[in-house]
Formats: structure tokens, sequence, C-alpha cells
């Protein structure tokens, strides 16, 4: 049934030709096993996702409960990755919940399959990991039942763009001295052509109140980028006794093979996203709760403010929203765009705003952090909601075009910020989020309100996000830049 199966010592047995897929084991459980179904409902969850912050990631990590409690958290992780990027493969790295045993299992007889399709595993890379390397063999029973990793497919499924290959390897020890040794295995691989997706809740059972205050010093502990702070951290969790307490993180065996990686690296940068618990799903009682945190490793920073657009590029992004426009108000097609004349730029996934102006009266403003599509699809997407979806305004009519000036801004990946002096009035826009309740200013208002720093926060907190004029010194805040240009500047 197993095909040729390579143990921990290297040494191989020949079962059979057969190869064999591993089956989803909780579909319908934990997520929904119709595809159609699953498909809409991770279309919901990357849509309210927070947008990519870096082009440098290297890690997530993400949650495994059932979907209803833990999917828009896992899409906040999931959705740091550039949907085009086409990684050499990719390392799915659990914590068995099952089978204990001294090493980890890595799956080499076949693929993954959920009800989205095949996820390839790279068992050529596999087979080689257990041949070189004591730590590693396969074990059957650490992947048959075991939900960690079969979570965590339908998401790189529907994200990204390109076929990917997946290495999935479940740790099944808990010695620190066998976890280090997994780590300098792994080693080689832990490079910006592959990624890391380590799966993991964080604390089991306590209350609402309490999970978010240990929940919080976990993640502390994991951005410090120290394995020592980590375990640390975890033994002095034990000691609080917390009621209803029994893990500070079941994945924590995973999470300590990534620290054991890039303790040493230069220029990582570790950021806690978002966190919720069970006690936030429509279904959670907060008196038993689980908490998840989203959480993104990086490399040496380059969040992509060197992306540009020369004139005739502009120019085509204006056309395409004119066009759309036009045939919007007048009731017709909307205009189907010819991508063989489309640059290679206006292909990139890119945030943009679309923003129409009467004179110096704004007429719409709509757009979008999270793009699903290229930018010249989400220009068009944006220019039809700006004229007919600002709920501010009434839809604009076909008498007012030749009045009507088109503005674009195309949107810079977005930066949290630590301290609000990073903010540049005029050069920055702000995201700020807090909780469920969101809200932007483009760059461009600073300068056109001549607000002071305090004003512009105190105005998107309060008007824009709806958590009051302060609302901000408590809430996230990330930066963007813009790419800014409209008709008036090719009369």
């Amino acid at each position: 049934m197993f095909g040729k199966i390579f143990t921990a010592k290297g040494q191989s047995t020949d079962k059979s030709d057969i190869q064999a897929d591993r089956q989803p084991c909780v579909a319908g459980q934990f997520y929904p096993e119709n595809k159609s179904e699953l498909r809409n409902e991770l279309k919901n969850y990357f849509a309210n996702a927070i947008p990519r912050k870096s082009n440098n990631l290297l890690a997530i990590v993400t949650p495994h409960a059932g979907y209803v409690f833990s999917g828009q958290i896992a899409a906040h992780a999931f959705n740091q990755i550039d949907p085009d990027k086409k990684y050499d493969r990719i390392f799915l790295i659990g914590s068995s919940h099952r089978t204990w045993f001294e090493g980890a299992s890595i799956y080499n007889i076949g693929n993954y399959k959920t009800p989205l399709g095949i996820a390839k595993v790279d068992k050529i890379l596999a087979d080689k990991l257990i041949q070189d390397n004591q730590v590693f063999e396969f074990r059957e029973d650490a992947h048959l039942t075991e939900h960690s990793l079969e979570v965590q497919l339908p998401f790189l499924q529907y994200h990204l763009n390109s076929d990917f290959k997946i290495v999935p390897i479940i740790i099944a020890t808990q010695s620190e001295k066998t976890i280090l040794k997994i780590a300098e295995a792994l080693k080689p691989y832990f490079n910006s052509q592959n990624l890391f997706v380590i799966s993991s809740d964080f604390s089991h059972y306590p209350n609402y109140e309490q999970a978010n205050h240990i929940d919080r010093i976990t993640a502390d502990a994991i951005a410090s980028n120290s394995p020592q702070t980590f375990v640390e951290t975890l033994k002095n969790n034990e000691t609080k006794s917390v009621p209803g307490l029994a893990t500070s993180m079941c994945g924590w065996s995973s999470m300590l093979t990534v620290l054991n990686l890039t303790q040493n690296m230069q220029g990582i940068r570790i950021t806690p996203l978002v966190y919720q618990n069970s006690g936030d799903a429509i279904f959670g009682d907060k008196s038993r709760v689980v908490g998840y945190w989203a959480i993104s490793i990086y490399g040496t920073e380059n969040i992509g403010s060197t992306f540009t657009l020369n004139d005739q590029e502009k120019k085509d992004l204006l056309a395409i929203a004119r066009n759309t426009i036009e045939a919007t108000v007048k009731g017709e097609k909307i205009p189907e765009i010819d991508t063989n004349g489309v640059s290679a730029k206006l292909k990139e996934y890119m945030g943009a705003f679309v923003s129409l102006h009467n004179g110096d009266e704004l007429r719409g403003c709509i757009g979008r952090f999270n793009p699903e599509a290229p930018l010249f699809s989400i220009v068009q997407d944006m220019a039809i909601s700006a004229a007919t979806k600002d709920q501010r305004f009434t839809p604009v009519q076909a008498r007012e075009l030749s009045k009507t000036d088109i503005e674009i801004s195309v949107l810079t990946p977005m930066k949290r910020i630590e301290n609000i002096s990073e903010i540049e009035l005029g050069r920055h826009g702000i995201y700020i989020k807090k909780g469920y309740h969101s809200g932007t200013f483009l760059p461009q208002v600073a300068d056109n309100t001549g607000w002071t720093l305090e004003e512009f926060l105190g105005h998107c907190a309060r008007d824009k996000a709806g958590i009051g004029w302060d609302g901000w010194k408590t809430a996230e805040i990330f930066t963007y830049e813009a790419i800014i240009f409209d008709e008036k500047d090719f009369d």
C-alpha cells in the first residue's frame, strides 16, 4: 500500500509501487466538504483579511481549529503570502495531537487531498530528508487522523495562483534537543525560495479574559525571536495556576523549531498580526476558549515602495476607469479588457482607490486594500463602485460625465507602525483597525485638509473607523504610500 517507505536511518522497504494519497479526515467537520461551499467561505475570509505587509515573507503561524472559530484569523496569516509568488516548496509543520515518538514524520508516499483537489507532495525532498536525518521517518499513524496540516491546505489552494509542492511534517517529540536537530535539518531550506507554514492554536480552555492575557504574553515571547524566552514563557504560564489552562500553545514544538531557525538570522521581523479566541465566534463560549493568533515572519524589509508606473501605464488605467464608468452609467455592457495589451506592472496584485470629482467637490471614492485580482481589474471594479456604490452620494448620471474628473491612487503594501512619529503627513496614508472596526485616509487627505497629525488620526478613528476620536491610541495603525494621478495630469 505504501510504496517505498524510507525510515529514519535511511533504509528502505519495497512493499508496492502503489502510491497512497492522504485522504481528508476532517472535511465536513472542521471545514465544508462541498467544493463550492468551501470556496465561497474562503472567499469571504480573504475579502476581510488584513493587507499584505511585506514582500519578504518567510513563514506564517496560523491556527488549525474549525473554520467557524479560526478561519478568519487563518486568512489574515495566509493573506500575507504574495499570491503570485512561485515557491520551490511549502513546508507544512504541525505538532501531533495523537501520536508521540522521538522525532518527526514526513509524508512521502503520496499527495494530500482536499475538496479543492490534490496538494502535491515534494516526495523527492521528503525522501532525502528522511534518508539524511535520524530525526525524520514516515509514520502512517502520525498523518492519517491528524488535522493540523490538512486544514491549512484549502487556504493555500484558494490563495495561490500557481501550482505548489508541500513537505508535510508532523512533529511528535517534546524533547528540546530533538527539536533543535529538526531545525538544523531544515535550516538549508529556510530562505525566500521556500515558505514555512506553522500550524498552531494558542491557549486551551481558560476563560475569555485570561486567554487574551496569556496569549498576548506568548505572542510577545515569539516576537522576541528567542527560543529560550519562548520556552521560559510557556513554563511561567504553567506556574500561574490559570483555571482551565491546559496549554499555552498546542503546537509549541513546531514554533520552537522555527525560532531555532530564525534566532541568529539578520533582519528577521516577527509580527503578531491579529488575535481572537473561540469566544469571539458566534457559537463561542466565553467561559472556556481556545486562542488563535495570525503571526508573520519576514526577512529583510522591502515593502514595495519602489513600485512605479510610467505615463502610458497611468493613461491606460485612467482609460479603463473612464470607459468603464461611461458604460456603467449609460447602462451598457462593461467593456472587456484585452490583457494582451496590458503591461506586466498592471497585472501585479496591488490595491487601488478610484476617486471622482466635480470641480473641487468629491463625487465618489471607493477602493480596496486587499486585491484578489490584478491592478487593471481592481481599477475597473473600483471605478464602478465609486460611480454607483458610494453611499455618501447618489449614483453618477450620464449628464455629469463631461464634468467628472477621475483620480486613481495605486497603493503600496501596508506596514504596521509602533509609533505615530513614523507617519509622514502627505506621504503616508493610514489604515486604523480595532476589532471589526477599520477606516482609512489616503495620503492626499492630509494635504487637502491641512490637518495636524493628531487631527489626521482623530478624524480617521472617529469618522472612518467609528471608534471615537481617541480610538487610534489603542488600535492597530498601518501606513502605506500611494501613486496618485488623475486625468488633469494629461490634459
